[in-house]
């Protein structure tokens, strides 16, 4: 009923299951030593039933139609996964999916006067049109007005923010182009049902400017008088993650004196959780993506929203 470890007498829970998932060959996980992976006793994984994991996610979130947009969802990412291009940041696994879901859920829940199919649709297309490339974002179309036909989903009204980020480029004196205005407005959109987001393209491309311009365009708006709630004054923070070490990153512990050193990544994000204003706070990590430094930030970018330390302490973030 008692075990001793490490010279302390802990209580026995004979209820109480350890689960390890490995990713073999995953950059910055490394494996278990054979010794330990002795006492675990081995599990293969099985595709699982999307369809079904969404209806039961659907019922949940309140739809009433979701044995068939279910199943419409489900052969829309299979169909999307054999014949759009193969790019690296496609995802259209059980991760993406669950996404959708939740996203449709909030969608119902803001409008709940509005159709299902539209609800639905309008979560799948803001979810996967903005990574898509130009000639896949057309297949894509093609692919929902197939499963979903004669529906009209209403575009939704950015009118402003155009004309406001036309004007922060404008002063910034830099050329426009309608394409990188679009991106903007899909950033944008997106930003207004994620958390995080992930910015893909070659340098020079426009990438962190665009993030700069959305946050001038939106405190622009909210001084003219705006009244949508999405237009508040914006305070951006942008800092490079690999020109740093991962313990200035997140901070480190001083094995000599036992001593913790905040990093400035997590400096950044403890000042922007810590203000109680309605200003919004854009924090960029501008630069490459690692597998090592991006482990950390799992568990900010899931549902969790949370930014745990190596000292034990866990940020969470509003």
């Amino acid at each position: 009923s008692e075990f001793e470890f490490e010279g302390q007498l802990i209580k026995l829970i004979l209820t109480f299951g350890v689960f390890i998932t490995m990713n073999p060959g995953y950059a910055g996980r490394t494996e278990l030593p054979d010794n330990l992976k002795a006492l675990f006793r081995p599990m293969s994984m099985m595709v699982p039933d999307y369809s079904l994991i969404a209806e039961i996610s659907l019922f949940a979130e309140g739809f009433e139609e979701a044995k068939v947009l279910s199943k419409k969802m489900a052969k829309l990412y299979k169909l999307a996964s054999e014949q759009v291009s193969a790019q690296p940041h496609y995802d259209f696994g059980m991760r993406a999916i669950k996404s959708v879901l939740v996203m449709a859920g909030t969608g119902k829940r803001m409008n709940p006067d509005m159709s299902e199919t539209i609800v639905m649709i309008r979560a799948m297309c803001d979810s996967n049109i903005p990574k898509f490339l130009d000639e896949d974002v057309v297949l894509f179309n093609a692919i929902v007005l197939d499963l979903f036909p004669g529906v009209e989903v209403p575009k939704q009204d950015t009118g402003a923010l155009v004309v406001a980020i036309r004007e922060c480029l404008a002063n910034a004196d830099l050329r426009l182009s309608d394409a990188w205005c679009l991106k903007a407005v899909q950033l944008y959109e997106v930003l207004g049902i994620r958390f995080g987001v992930m910015q893909v393209g070659p340098s020079g491309g426009g990438k962190s400017c665009m993030a700069r311009c959305i946050a001038e365009a939106m405190g622009k708006l909210r001084e003219q008088g705006s009244t949508d709630v999405e237009h508040q004054v914006t305070h951006t923070y942008c800092l490079n993650p690999k020109s740093i070490s991962m313990g200035e990153l997140y901070g480190n512990y001083n094995l000599m004196t036992n001593e913790w050193t905040d990093g400035l990544g997590s400096t950044i994000i403890r000042t922007a959780n810590g203000d109680t204003t309605d200003d919004k706070k854009f924090v960029t990590f501008d630069g490459p993506i690692d597998a090592i430094w991006i482990e950390n930030m799992n568990t900010v970018l899931d549902d969790n929203r949370t930014l745990c330390l190596p000292n034990g302490e866990s940020i969470k973030l509003n």
